[in-house]
């Protein structure tokens, strides 16, 4: 809290430092929305190059209920979701176009959320996120230059609430299956200062706890998070001052289940130590500042620091005293919590230059990592007697270091063509010093220069219809377990996109063909490593040829849908793997988690004003999760169908509105699997003269009929 008050702070002496009011000139630029701005250089506009989609707050509310931001975002143009737990609460991931939730670049005002070191999305930080989220879009592909990791198959940029003119109050409260709640209190002071000079302030929070037992037994998950800002405004100028964090428990459920224990109870948890749990804390402070300097330029600056820290707590029965750094007398059980406490800081810094059909942004992105990483032995049944509760058994540490230089233009060719054309260099060094949790010297010291170009037309044939191309190319270093496995050579995407926009009246059509193809792709073996996390490895050169349709048809006041469908194919070229004991090419092979159908539809009635009933229906096409086609790992498709009501009550009095809010997820009661895991390794006992690769799989169960119900007073 000492941050966010000296943020605030900064916040006040920033307005009292403007001795004399600004003497620009304004022109039509000044009815552009101000905390757009934060957003602008990552983010692509309508009419672009870039395949994408946009999501509004509206759409969100309805369905803001409790489940995570991902969960929200499953009906989307090729995203598949998935959820540890089932109920699509706490430990959930988003993949897009087959690739996996570290290729998805996460930004928040464009301040880069992935973790740095192991490039991974953990929503169970973000409790209630989308509750003060303005607007988020979703590009897919290699997309515009972003800050952060570089996008390997999408980037999604969220923008955090925006200015509030009206003071405001509001309380959610939700409940449903599984003792699932969500306890929401938001407010907002409104615009606090109105001069003659336009100047304005405002202050507003939110405050959230959400719990669920989840549809796997004792697969819990408790979040208490938090979001402050204050905002300084006028007619040139945005200043935003804000901090948002979270704290999580979330027990056990990320090993699944074996074949067997779905099929004799899906819902079981084979784990019992009742503290099998992850705990976390990450607190987030930003501060962003916005000028306009001239009709013709801007500028945008944001500093960014993340404070995390938390352990995952497991028992293991009759472990080796050398795997314990000999604090423990061999064959003992033992508790151990595995550490992780982390500073992440970035500054960013963009300029705009926008004149009759040309606008140009040229910026620059520097990011600090530092994380030390280690094990406690918090309890033992035969302890060596010169150990102490707490004594390490491993620790190390390490930095990482990023920084990105772009710039990217739109230039009026002629009167109905459009070019667009991003540079980007990205630089990085990544350093490790000490002993992992496999108690193994981890040191590493890796330095890599990327440069990332993209290029792109729009053509349009009318005010309605475009046709857009684009190629863009991109690269990535490995993450932390990826070196720990011996990968050190980054991976190589070029991707091209072709669509055709058509926007009139009650028909928005978008469609897009895309080719991307890879130089040493980081592909999931499959596989999980001891805390769950998925095995990636590099399968040489591998593509990804695909047609996506997006469409929303309004018939009329009545009746809308909302149709998207993305058909692919997707390759490792050449494939060779260990298969009894030899090294076996098996040619071209799918690759893992990459379903060559996905389908999402939504139906939206309203009968009469301020009622709305949606039908959300989605269908997955099988995958394998493994990168050699193995039957064994192939994962049925499935159909799943939700319902959603929403109906807003307007008082005369107290209360500006109500609004009542329910969603029944899987109406049709589809036992299904949304994820799992492949393993094999190589049994030489029961035949010494031969080698025979065993295979292995787990599965996510995901919840059958469920709902949640809820209502959301505003004042």
């Amino acid at each position: 809290m000492k941050n966010l008050f000296l943020f605030l702070t900064l916040l006040v002496l920033s307005i009292s430092a403007k001795a004399q009011p600004s003497q620009v000139q304004q022109d039509s630029t000044k009815t552009e929305k101000l905390d757009a701005v934060l957003v602008n250089a990552i983010r692509v506009s309508a009419d672009s190059p870039i395949t994408h989609s946009n999501v509004t707050k509206e759409e969100l509310t309805k369905r803001n209920l409790g489940q995570d931001l991902p969960i929200l975002l499953n009906y989307l143009p090729s995203v598949v979701t998935t959820s540890d737990a089932g109920s699509g609460i706490g430990y959930t991931g988003i993949r897009v176009r087959g690739t996996d939730a570290t290729r998805v670049n996460v930004t928040i005002n464009g301040i880069p959320y992935n973790d740095p070191e192991s490039q991974g999305t953990f929503w169970v930080n973000l409790g209630d996120f989308a509750s003060s989220t303005e607007n988020l879009q979703l590009q897919r592909g290699v997309g515009t230059s972003t800050n952060g990791s570089g996008a390997f198959g999408a980037s999604l940029n969220l923008l955090t609430d925006a200015f509030s003119e009206k003071a405001y109050a509001e309380i959610s409260n939700s409940f449903g299956s599984y003792n699932t709640r969500k306890h929401t209190l938001k407010m907002s002071s409104g615009s606090i200062l109105n001069d003659e000079e336009g100047r304005s302030i405002e202050f507003s929070g939110r405050f959230s706890k959400i719990y669920s037992d989840g549809y796997v037994d004792r697969a819990f998950t408790d979040l208490k998070s938090y979001f402050l800002q204050g905002v300084y405004k006028d007619d040139n100028t945005l200043i935003k001052a804000l901090s948002f964090g979270n704290k999580e428990q979330t027990y056990q459920a990320w090993y699944g289940l074996t074949t067997e224990q779905l099929q004799e109870d899906r819902r079981q948890n084979p784990y019992t130590y009742e503290n099998e749990t992850d705990n976390y804390w990450q607190d987030h402070y930003q501060l962003h500042w916005n000028e306009r300097l001239s009709k013709l330029w801007s500028a945008n600056v944001g500093l960014n620091y993340t404070k995390g820290r938390g352990f995952f707590e497991q028992f293991k029965p009759g472990e080796s005293a050398e795997d314990f750094n000999n604090l423990i007398v061999d064959g003992s059980d033992v508790i151990v919590r595995r550490w992780l406490d982390n500073n992440y800081y970035v500054a960013n810094i963009n300029m705009t230059y926008k004149k009759d059909g040309f606008e140009i942004i040229t910026g620059l992105s520097l990011s600090n990592y530092t994380g030390d990483h280690f094990g406690e032995v918090i309890w033992g049944s035969n302890l060596e007697p010169n150990t102490n509760i707490r004594d390490r058994y491993y620790s190390g540490d390490s930095n990482k270091n990023d920084f990105s230089v772009f710039s990217k233009a739109t230039i009026k060719l002629a009167n109905k063509l459009n070019g667009f054309i991003d540079l980007q260099g990205r630089f990085v060094r990544y350093k490790t010093n000490g002993i992992n949790s496999d108690r193994v010297n981890f040191v590493t010291d890796a330095r890599f220069d990327f440069f990332n170009p993209k290029i792109g037309l729009t053509y349009k044939f009318s005010k309605a219809s475009s046709f857009y191309g684009s190629y863009a190319r991109a690269n990535r270093e490995p993450n932390r377990d990826d070196f720990k496995a011996g990968v050190t050579e980054n991976e190589t995407l070029n991707d091209i996109e072709l669509g055709w926009r058509y926007h009139s009246g009650k028909l928005a059509l978008n469609t897009n063909v895309y080719y991307m193809f890879y130089q040493n792709q980081l592909v999931l073996t499959g596989e999980l490593d001891d805390v769950g996390s998925p095995i990636r490895d590099t399968s040489g050169k591998s593509y990804r040829i695909g047609l996506e349709v997006d469409a929303r048809i309004r018939f009329n006041d009545v009746l809308n849908t909302s149709t998207n469908l993305a058909l692919s194919s997707n390759k490792n070229k050449n494939f060779r793997a260990s298969i009894d004991g030899e090294l076996v090419d098996l040619g071209n092979t799918n690759i893992s988690f990459s379903p060559a159908v996905v389908i999402g539809n939504i139906i939206n009635v309203e009968p009469v004003k301020y009622l709305q009933l949606s039908l959300l229906s989605k269908y997955v096409g099988e995958q394998y999760m493994s990168n050699v086609d193995s039957n064994i790992s192939k994962l049925d498709s499935y159909f799943v169908n939700d319902f959603n009501i929403s109906y807003e009550i307007k008082p005369n009095a107290l209360f500006k509105s109500i609004m009542i809010s329910g969603l029944v997820n899987n109406i049709f009661n589809k036992k299904y699997v949304s994820n799992g895991y492949y393993y094999t390794y190589e049994d030489t006992w029961s035949n010494p003269n031969q080698v025979i690769t065993i295979e292995g799989t787990g599965y996510y169960p995901q919840a059958t009929t469920n709902f949640l119900l809820g209502a959301t007073l505003k004042f």
